[in-house]
């Protein structure tokens, strides 16, 4: 029986390129999405042409609600869920601290913590071997903005992105005996769509020079890095941050 993976933010950037990954390890995917249901569906779409198996779910991450109808629709059509990738983030606005508006900053503690957490919350009620579950494996997507600060652009942001790396540690010990294993992946600049979502399209050109290895990421970089840790290949890693930055 295939492996069943939700994939949260999968109809774009590191989100997709893991659900590529993940299929073509043999993973029935699960791919999440907020607004672009075209994007989903051309994820879901190539990973049946690689004869894989995979649906396309909607579903808010910061909506209690929606995330126990994305497990209820991943097990219906796949069968039981046994891993999940907690992608989906936002930056906001890319702007000085002082500028940003409530609003914007809410969202983002909403979809990039909050979200971060309902999804684990609802993961571990059903892995858990004490519950009856056959145990799995999660992986959280932080970033490198949580140990640089990320000053002048978002240290919102980067402040989420700190308290899902507490969160994991201390989740990961909380379960471990429960056949769950917890882990994050800290991603540094990678060439995907949240610049321009944050008002900086041409953030990843700008930033390149300071990264020792002289380039920015691809997803599928992060997502190698994150199928390694969903995998038996990590079976012995638990709590564990894997930094992913081309060096910084």
């Amino acid at each position: 029986m295939r492996e069943v993976v939700i994939i949260t933010g999968a109809g774009r950037g590191i989100g997709a390129a893991t659900a590529r990954a993940a299929a073509l390890r043999d993973y029935a995917v699960c791919v999440n999405y907020l607004r672009d249901e075209r994007a989903a569906r051309s994820v879901v779409g190539w990973i049946a042409s690689a004869g894989g198996r995979a649906v396309a779910v909607r579903g808010d991450v910061a909506v209690p609600e929606d995330v126990v109808r994305l497990f209820d629709e991943a097990e219906r059509a796949l069968g039981p869920v046994t891993a999940l990738v907690s992608n989906a983030g936002t930056t906001g606005r890319i702007t000085r601290f002082e500028a940003l508006d409530l609003p914007t900053l809410r969202r983002v503690v909403d979809v990039n913590l909050i979200g971060c957490m309902l999804c684990a919350q609802q993961a571990v009620r059903r892995f858990s071997t004490v519950r009856g579950g056959k145990g799995g494996s999660i992986v959280n997507v932080s970033s490198v903005a949580a140990t640089l600060g990320s000053p002048g652009e978002y240290v919102h942001y980067a402040a989420t992105k700190a308290a899902i790396e507490t969160f994991t540690i201390g989740l990961a010990r909380e379960v471990a005996r429960e056949g769950i294993r917890i882990n994050a992946v800290a991603p540094g600049t990678v060439d995907t769509e949240i610049h321009a979502a944050g008002g900086d399209p041409d953030r990843p050109g700008r930033v390149a020079a300071r990264i020792p290895l002289g380039r920015v990421g691809r997803p599928e970089e992060i997502a190698e890095a994150i199928i390694w840790l969903l995998s038996p290949a990590a079976s012995y890693t638990t709590g564990a941050v894997l930094t992913v930055s081309g060096g910084l």
